[in-house]
């Protein structure tokens, strides 16, 4: 794997996310990329457009922090945070104006300097708890 293939998870929340760069989706997503997140598959920029549609109708402020990224092969997985504020309704929920917070992990696989497939698994229902001012559930951690 390539210096440039290492940092592709770093570039892709940069200039997707943290600088809302719609146009980046296509330039690092190969058009035949597969997503798998949620129990559904995307496919390429076109299948990848309307989540990001969904995310900056309901959130403003989006900032991701990539806090660790592991490389195997041809895959990468990295640990993030997201905060973010609900100032729309694209989740049909009336905005709040809260700020909140989100932790997630993300794996893709590279080819040829792009997004090829990826997944994605993030704390959709902790971030619906913080929307609607319900406790989350306590943490337990089990020995190991």
């Amino acid at each position: 794997m390539g210096t440039n293939d290492r940092e592709i998870l770093h570039r892709w929340f940069e200039e997707v996310w943290n600088k809302q760069r719609r146009e980046a989706i296509a330039e690092m997503l190969a058009p035949e990329a597969i997503f798998h997140e949620a129990g559904a598959l995307t496919r390429g920029p076109e299948g990848f457009y309307p989540f990001w549609d969904r995310m900056h109708a309901s959130f403003s402020a989006i900032h991701v922090t990539v806090h660790d990224t592991i490389v195997e092969h041809d895959q990468l997985c990295c640990r993030w945070t997201c905060s973010l504020r609900h100032t729309g309704v694209g989740l049909g929920v009336p905005a709040t104006g809260k700020t909140l917070e989100v932790t997630g992990i993300s794996i893709v696989r590279v080819a040829g300097g792009m997004i090829v497939e990826g997944w994605q698994n993030w704390d959709m229902l902790g971030l619906l708890e913080q929307i609607h001012n319900r406790p989350q559930a306590p943490v337990y951690v089990a020995a190991i």
